[in-house]
């Protein structure tokens, strides 16, 4: 039997677990240990979602979260190629299946802006993943909600709140010299056209802000805010927050 030894400084390995038939990992400090049958790591699946128990038939989300059955995983490529699961990409949408009664503002009560059945698209790490029904859906806050989706093509994301949707600048393909450049040595770009707005944050009255920038603008972002998306052009969008908009560009 091998051991592996996880320890506050780091963790220890014994020697390789090629050809093993148990494995088994112990925490100092705290008692947990958790034993494997398989012969190696390689089938070790660690499953973070909450699961629902069968017995409990309705998940009602509260104030202003949202509860949102995920989108299924792509599995091929656009050219058809399988993906393992390590190399598929993490979904960032789904349906809205459920949501809460809203929340007070100062004295006014503002209901959540999203309906039942609307396609949405949130922030990456957001929310909590829950296994209800046999399906994964996550709870969140409607703030963590980026957009709706109201056709298959990013370029139609419907910003929420504060956020914003710009189709990004295509990045320089030569250096002013002339040489030309690869995918790797290509500056990010962060510059970009604004596409959509929301309708603005909500201030203490419970109002919405209109925002500093509109469609049409150029303008000049944070380099590493916001979620990127691809658009079924191929071009490149970003939806973020109109505080990490820095400059309208003229």
């Amino acid at each position: 039997m091998a051991t592996v030894q996880v320890t506050g400084s780091g963790i220890g390995l014994l020697p390789s677990f090629e050809g093993l038939s148990r494995s088994s990992v112990k925490f100092s400090t705290s008692s947990a240990v958790i034993a494997s049958s398989k012969r190696s790591f390689r089938g070790l699946v660690v499953k973070a979602a909450t699961v629902v128990a069968p017995k409990y038939t309705t998940l009602k989300p509260l104030g202003d979260r949202v509860l949102v059955k995920i989108k299924t995983a792509e599995q091929k490529t656009t050219g058809g190629i399988l993906l393992p699961s390590t190399a598929q990409t993490k979904p960032q949408g789904g349906e809205v299946v459920a949501i809460g009664e809203g929340k007070t503002v100062g004295k006014a009560q503002v209901d959540v802006s999203v309906k039942t059945g609307a396609q949405v698209i949130y922030s990456k790490y957001a929310g909590t993943e829950v296994d209800f029904n046999g399906v994964s859906h996550l709870i969140l806050k409607e703030d963590d909600i980026v957009g709706i989706l109201e056709t298959e093509d990013v370029k139609d994301l419907k910003p929420l709140s504060d956020r914003v949707l710009i189709k990004v600048e295509e990045a320089e393909k030569e250096t002013a010299g002339g040489l030309l450049l690869t995918e790797a040595s290509k500056e990010k770009p962060s510059i970009g056209t604004v596409i959509a707005v929301g309708p603005g944050p909500l201030d203490e009255e419970g109002k919405r802000k209109p925002l500093s920038v509109a469609p049409g603008n150029s303008v000049l972002y944070s380099k590493y805010a916001g979620n990127d998306f691809k658009g079924a052009d191929g071009s490149d969008y970003i939806a973020l927050r109109v505080a990490d908009v820095m400059a309208v560009l003229a």
